[in-house]
């Protein structure tokens, strides 16, 4: 089954916009991207010097099977160009083997050819990351329902400095949850917190007390005992790392009162899937 996506045109015939996931975006995000533009042109362009500015056309063809996403982005990059991008798929369109081996077109491009030159490699940077996080978190949940997994599939805030917005985008695009925006999204005592402050009961209460009783709190958890004492500590979730640290494969669940439980790790989807089926949480 294909991630988020729609079809081409409703049942009379009408185009149909894609997902409109871009109204999530905050208000800097253009900023954002005039940046990442302004770092690969920050002075000349002899090449677009050498082709001019005659009116042509470029067509972003798909040439590995994936998820299509970053859409947002790429228009941005192209209008700051002063181009116009017409798109053949919507975001969120599966690209299969067979659309990747004929090259398959997934959008037309048009603008003054030095403009078209000046955008190609941001655009299709930001579409090939965005489309890889995209794909990954798709073949994530895939796998997940494979596996009867009945737990949602996330991503960590393991993002790219500077990138994270996008590849939190693509997240969303291949139909995973973002997890945690940043460090004030929501508390999470990992075992360096813990270390640093004594005990799990301790890091509790101190981030309690200036977290508000709003804000979930989250422990890592390595062991049975170690849910138990955060679920006493009044945290709202317990977590259990997959590095093979720790009892938490074949644990028994923690008391009740933790109200989420999370296993976790890096890695390939399919290792990190074995690693929570052979989890009792």
């Amino acid at each position: 089954a294909s991630p988020r996506t729609m079809p081409l045109t409703d049942q009379s015939g009408d185009p149909v916009p894609p997902p409109a996931l871009a109204s999530l975006l905050p208000p800097h995000w253009k900023e954002e991207v005039g940046r990442w533009f302004a770092q690969d042109i920050p002075k000349w362009d002899v090449g677009g010097f050498v082709v001019g500015d005659e009116p042509h056309h470029a067509m972003l063809l798909g040439k590995a099977a994936g998820v299509l996403a970053g859409v947002p982005f790429a228009d941005q990059v192209f209008r700051e160009a002063g181009c116009t991008a017409t798109w053949l798929v919507p975001e969120g369109h599966f690209i299969t083997a067979d659309e990747a081996a004929a090259k398959a077109p997934v959008a037309r491009v048009e603008g003054p050819t030095r403009a078209l030159l000046v955008a190609e490699r941001t655009a299709l940077n930001i579409l090939s990351r965005c489309s890889g996080v995209a794909t990954a978190a798709h073949t994530a949940m895939e796998l997940a329902r494979q596996h009867g997994w009945q737990g949602r599939v996330a991503g960590t805030r393991k993002t790219t400095p500077g990138f994270g917005l996008v590849e939190k985008y693509g997240l969303l695009v291949g139909g995973a949850d973002t997890h945690r925006m940043d460090l004030s999204h929501m508390v999470m005592l990992k075992d360096n917190h813990i270390w640093s402050s004594g005990s799990i009961a301790s890091s509790v209460a101190k981030a309690r007390s200036v977290a508000g009783f709003s804000t979930k709190i989250e422990v890592e958890c390595t062991s049975e005992a170690d849910a138990r004492e955060a679920a006493g500590a009044g945290a709202g979730a317990g977590s259990f790392g997959s590095s093979g640290r720790g009892d938490s494969p074949g644990c028994s669940p923690p008391p009740r009162k933790a109200s989420r439980e999370r296993v976790s790790g890096t890695g390939t989807a399919t290792a990190i899937f074995l690693a929570v089926q052979s989890a009792s949480v």
